[in-house]
């Protein structure tokens, strides 16, 4: 990591960037072009350097990612940037226990013409912020559960498609415990990712408020919508071996039946593991992240970076886990530890860190 100063400098194959608007990267490489976006991101945000991968990788990827830290962590103005960077469109929408589904999908309204009319709500935009998701009631939760599930949302028994590309990021408060409802496990399983936000250093604190407190950087337009859509393409065409597979469908397996994986200990602080959906969700981020690494097939370390991330609210700890403190990720970290790490050598850099 930079020192917090200083920002990386741009990678040098990498297209000028201007005020005057996106700026078309047609020569450089996709590995080339999210280095740059990276490098524009860090200029705004300090020291959240994984939340930013993290972003990326649930864009990249086509999932959703969930946000975890008290305020005042940047969690609002990181997707607040990352719109601009991408140059779509953003949407905030800040949950409060009086919030009807229809001030998330729309509704129906009468005009002056006495016809009804469809009025889309905010949840149609690119970039959909859910502040503080767990502040509104289940009722509420299920409309967005549609729209991240299925990419539409359906009002007055007519579909409406979401526009493309689509990324929910969802914030909730660790510290809060009166007006607020818990998740449902369907809606949790919804995110890719869940990402746990925590305070910066010190060091990087200064930096924010040396930045912040005279003239706070503006981010510039980098990609479009459309280059997105085309990275996403890219991360979709990237190679899996199909002991990377296996390797990632063992690791969700060990939180549903540690004993299959020598684990047996494990089994009385695991009440619900994974599903199918997990697993998916580890080959998924680990295309992403190979795209980001300038490779064309993904390696069993893309799948162990991204393990707590993608696993770490889908699993459900049991009473006992709770009574002695126990926590996901230190489950998670045990099932890492445990199950071996396949030699998978695809090309040059194949064993490199990819956390």
């Amino acid at each position: 990591m930079s020192s917090p100063q200083n920002p990386p400098p741009p990678p040098p194959s990498a297209a000028a960037v201007t005020q005057s608007g996106p700026v078309v990267v047609s020569s450089a490489s996709p590995r080339e072009r999210l280095e740059s976006v990276l490098y524009e991101l860090r200029r705004v945000i300090v020291g959240q350097d994984r939340l930013l991968d993290r972003v990326l990788v649930a864009l990249i990827g086509r999932g959703h990612i969930l946000l975890e830290g008290v305020p005042g962590l940047a969690k609002t103005l990181t997707l607040e940037t990352v719109a601009k960077v991408v140059g779509g469109d953003f949407s905030r929408i800040q949950f409060t226990p009086d919030l009807v589904p229809s001030d998330v999908v729309g509704s129906q309204v009468l005009n002056r013409q006495g016809e009804f009319t469809t009025r889309l709500g905010p949840v149609f935009a690119n970039f959909v912020l859910a502040d503080e998701i767990n502040r509104a009631p289940a009722k509420v939760q299920s409309a967005l559960l549609e729209v991240m599930a299925e990419g539409h949302a359906t009002i007055a028994g007519e579909t409406h498609p979401v526009p493309k590309p689509f990324l929910v990021m969802a914030t909730q408060n660790p510290i809060e415990n009166e007006g607020v409802y818990a998740l449902p496990e369907a809606q949790v399983d919804r995110f890719a990712m869940k990402v746990i936000v925590d305070y910066p250093t010190v060091a990087d604190e200064e930096e924010i408020v040396r930045r912040m407190a005279s003239d706070p950087p503006v981010p510039k337009t980098l990609l479009s919508a459309d280059e997105l859509i085309a990275l996403q393409a890219t991360a979709d065409a990237v190679f899996v071996d199909h002991r990377v597979r296996s390797y990632a469908v063992k690791l969700v397996n060990a939180t549903r039946n540690p004993a299959d994986e020598g684990m047996g200990d494990l089994a009385p602080y695991l009440d619900v593991g994974g599903s199918p959906r997990a697993s998916l969700g580890l080959i998924r981020g680990a295309r992403a992240l190979a795209v980001m690494r300038g490779r064309s097939f993904a390696t069993p370390q893309d799948v162990h970076a991204l393990f707590h991330d993608v696993l770490r609210h889908r699993v459900v700890l049991s009473y006992e886990a709770l009574a002695s403190d126990v926590t996901p990720d230190q489950v998670l970290t045990a099932i890492l530890e445990g199950v071996p790490m396949p030699d998978v050598s695809l090309g040059h850099g194949a064993q490199e860190d990819a956390a």
